[in-house]
């Protein structure tokens, strides 16, 4: 397992922190962990089923 931080998941899936940010806390994209900061960490393998998921549905 891989964690990716925000900034990777928002380039891997071409949108803005804030976007990230915001399908975190509407629980649409789970963090596995906090890092020292607080900022969440992600899972690449679920960032990836989310991309896949959100493209089948018509884009993120």
């Amino acid at each position: 397992m891989a964690l990716m931080t925000v900034g990777e998941v928002a380039e891997f899936l071409a949108v803005k922190v804030l976007r990230v940010e915001r399908l975190e806390r509407e629980s649409l994209l789970l963090a596995k962990e906090k890092d020292d900061n607080g900022s969440p960490l992600f899972d690449s393998d679920d960032v990836a089923k989310y991309k896949e998921l959100a493209e089948r549905l018509g884009g993120i």
